[in-house]
């Protein structure tokens, strides 16, 4: 699956996206595999509050099923102004 980062999420994994063998079946276990996997991880994921995250391009809820998705995307909140 295609995982993509976004704005400051991108910033501390190092990464605009990369090809992700899981077998996570939410978008929460998902991140608990990609937290484990390395320390910039951790880091990224560390303030899920601070974490949006959309599904085949529809947003969605930490705990959404990826079973079947072809990309998931992290971003953080969007702002007004």
């Amino acid at each position: 699956m295609q995982v993509l980062y976004f704005a400051w999420i991108r910033e501390r994994i190092g990464l605009p996206k990369e090809q992700v063998e899981t077998t996570a079946g939410t978008v929460a276990e998902l991140v608990e595999e990609l937290k484990v996997r390395e320390e910039r991880y951790a880091v990224a994921f560390a303030d899920l509050a601070s974490v949006r995250v959309a599904v085949d391009q529809q947003m969605v809820d930490l705990d959404a099923s990826i079973i079947g998705a072809s990309e998931v995307a992290f971003f953080p909140p969007m702002t007004g102004g």
